[in-house]
């Protein structure tokens, strides 16, 4: 076989791949809207899905977001102090964070944390034939299993990062009076007088965009898991590095269409 030939199989093959993996979260996707019209979820499986989703990543999204909100506003100290433009600080560290480094980061982190859980724990009830036997008992694995966790990861995402945002607003306020000696008055004063209701929602309809991607891709990788425990590595592995792509690819579009 010529390396041509080798190159076209390889290519078919990933090209064959990737389509069975998008028909099969547009499959998903389908289900899940089916019963969402009228909602049909286990109540108590949702309810331990908002606090393990969103109550257990409160620490490290605030832990993210302080230290994202003290790095924009070193990177935008320089050029503010160069040209003694202090009341511009708030304006410059808000703006990226609120618009694009917040939801991004803070949906990241999340993919790794809660996507990748997610993963595993399907995967695991997966090949231990677990949502087989739910199957047998005559109960819905979409309505038990997956509606529960798709509508607390787009709700606690969202939540997580308007919580985010406030904390690297924050964070940034005392990091620029520390190093820049900007007051913390003036940073606010910039940031009400510059910063937009619209840069704000727009960073918000991001999470909502990266937390059903990130319910809907890590749930498929879940569900479909074979192969025993090393087929759990590889749904998990696989779900991360979906996750992440489809979070930079949700936010090229949702910043070209708002440009």
């Amino acid at each position: 076989m010529s390396f041509l030939e080798k190159f076209l199989k390889m290519v078919g093959t990933k090209f064959l791949d990737w389509s069975f993996e998008i028909g099969g979260m547009v499959l998903l996707a389908w289900e899940i809207f089916r019963n969402l019209l009228p909602p049909r979820m286990d109540g108590p499986e949702t309810w331990r899905n908002f606090y393990r989703v969103g109550v257990k990543s409160f620490p490290i999204v605030v832990v993210t977001a302080m230290l994202t909100g003290a790095i924009m506003v070193i990177q935008s100290g320089m050029y503010i102090k160069q040209y003694g433009a202090y009341g511009l600080l708030g304006w410059g560290a808000g703006y990226s964070v609120l618009r694009e480094v917040g939801p991004i980061m803070i949906g990241l982190m999340f993919s790794g944390r809660v996507g990748a859980n997610n993963t595993a724990e399907l995967g695991t009830m997966r090949v231990t034939d677990q949502v087989d036997a739910l199957r047998a008992l005559a109960i819905d694995p979409i309505r038990y299993l997956v509606m529960p966790r798709v509508l607390a990861m787009v709700v606690m995402l969202f939540l997580l990062v308007v919580i985010g945002d406030l904390t690297a607003l924050i964070g940034g306020a005392l990091t620029g009076e520390a190093l820049l000696g900007v007051d913390s008055e003036l940073f606010a004063w910039s940031i009400i007088n510059y910063i937009l209701l619209e840069d704000f929602t727009h960073g918000l309809i991001k999470a909502l965009a990266f937390g059903y991607a990130i319910a809907l891709i890590s749930c498929h990788f879940g569900m479909r898991t074979s192969g025993g425990a090393v087929g759990v590595g590889r749904a998990v592995n696989a779900s991360v590095v979906t996750s992440a792509i489809a979070i930079f690819v949700i936010d090229y579009f949702i910043t070209y269409m708002a440009a």
